[in-house]
């Protein structure tokens, strides 16, 4: 389905034009009719699907015939990163630049003034992240009251983060009489609990699950043994047509290793993980979006959110051990429709995550032998084997603690819902 054939106002269809969108992608086909028919929506897609488009423009269309009234937040967009605020906020700018929308973000790790100097003039569509949004509603800088579309976006990972209270709070805090879309990558357990607590008689869509991996990404895979992987990283990269790369490492430490190697050879980087400050991690992402810089060097957790137009490819420096991380990172690339090339390194130890990639994605991804650093069965030096195990070593610990970060946090969770008012609710619901 076209844009054109949605019945969507002049101003929509003209900035959608400026951004040479002719065709809607599923999602936004699916989702767009049914936000506009005032339904509660339920979509469960990953990024690269074009989902921000799926709730933004229609969100837009629904504004657009209400604004005789007051001015106040209308529209609320909370989601779990800094980097996915910024970026949804960004594409409301671009579909509503033809009309007198107003639109801000919030988020923390930055100084509240310019961002509570901007609610002050007025907004009718505010994306938030958890944090910084129940901080100025504390403060009296934003009220709720008028909210008429509420967006929760990325949900999974909302809860991978912990900010499970956070949104329990959000809550009770919102309109019981509202519209609300609900956008998840997963459906598991929790996840669909979440769903039913803040949706009423929504209608689910369902595009791409995450065990499948876009048709319009060639997939590619070169075999090295572990010593050889940064030699192999820069052969790569003489290939001048590789203009700019979303390269992911499994961990912080080697994000900034492998950042510290490309500075050595005067290749363009910058890293970003959690280790590295919100300015840091804005700065990198901004002069990546800028092409100041060729190589953005990212975790997983660093990466989620991560949207930048035309991106085409993405390399795994490291083989994820879990096979859906596989599928989310090289979505990176490929996105809306677009061609996305995506290479992966393997050493030997990685080899049974490579099986089980392809195992999940339902295909072979083709194996690049014509290389100068093949992976050969030559045993480990000792140096080499305690590398191996100090790493292993590591990932268990790694592991271990976040089991426990869980158990203490459902254990709070369970600590704070064993109050008398909230133990009355639940009996009630029963």
């Amino acid at each position: 389905m076209q844009f054109n054939e949605m019945q969507l106002d002049a101003a929509i269809l003209k900035a959608l034009k400026d951004k040479k969108y002719v065709t809607a992608t599923p999602i936004q086909e699916k989702a767009i009719p049914l936000v506009l028919n005032s339904n509660d929506v339920l979509g469960v897609a990953q990024t690269g699907t074009g989902k921000t488009a799926a709730f933004a423009i229609p969100i837009i269309q629904s504004l657009l015939k209400k604004q005789n009234k007051q001015r106040a937040i209308k529209a609320l967009i909370v989601t779990p990163t800094r980097e996915l605020a910024i970026q949804i906020d960004e594409n409301i700018q671009a579909y509503s630049k033809y009309t007198q929308l107003k639109h801000t973000v919030i988020f923390g790790g930055v100084k509240q003034g310019a961002q509570v100097q901007k609610l002050k003039k007025g907004v009718d569509i505010l994306t938030a992240t958890p944090g910084r949004l129940l901080d100025l509603i504390n403060q009296g800088f934003i009220h709720l009251s008028d909210i008429e579309i509420f967006v929760l976006d990325e949900a999974d990972r909302m809860l991978d983060m912990g900010f499970i209270h956070d949104i329990r709070k959000l809550l009770k805090l919102l309109p019981e009489k509202r519209q609300s879309l609900f956008f998840s990558a997963t459906m598991p357990a929790n996840i669909v609990k979440l769903s039913k607590t803040i949706l009423k008689n929504p209608k689910r869509v369902e595009v791409t699950p995450v065990s499948s991996t876009a048709e319009t990404i060639q997939q590619y895979l070169y075999y090295t043994n572990k010593k050889l992987k940064n030699d192999l990283l820069l052969h790569i990269l003489e290939n001048e047509k590789i203009e700019q790369v979303l390269l992911f490492s499994r961990t912080k430490h080697g994000a900034d290793k492998i950042n510290r190697m490309l500075a050595k050879k005067k290749i363009a980087s910058a890293a970003i993980h959690g280790n590295k400050s919100q300015a840091q991690r804005q700065r990198a992402l901004n002069d990546f979006k800028d092409k100041k810089i060729r190589i953005l060097v990212a975790t997983d957790i660093a990466a989620r959110g991560i949207d930048i137009n035309k991106l085409q490819y993405v390399i795994n420096y490291d083989i994820p051990n879990i096979s859906e991380t596989y599928v989310h990172r090289i979505g990176r690339s490929g996105r809306a429709g677009k061609d996305g090339i995506a290479i992966s390194i393997c050493e030997p130890e990685e080899n049974a995550y490579v099986r089980l990639i392809e195992k999940l994605i339902g295909k072979k991804i083709n194996i690049v032998k014509d290389h100068p650093f093949p992976q050969t069965d030559k045993p480990m030096t000792e140096a080499e084997k305690r590398e191996f195990n100090k790493e292993k070593q590591r990932r268990k610990q790694e592991f271990f603690a976040n089991r426990k970060k869980k158990k203490a946090e459902g254990s709070k969770s369970n600590s704070n819902n064993s109050g008398g008012r909230n133990k009355k609710v639940f009996r009630k619901r029963k």
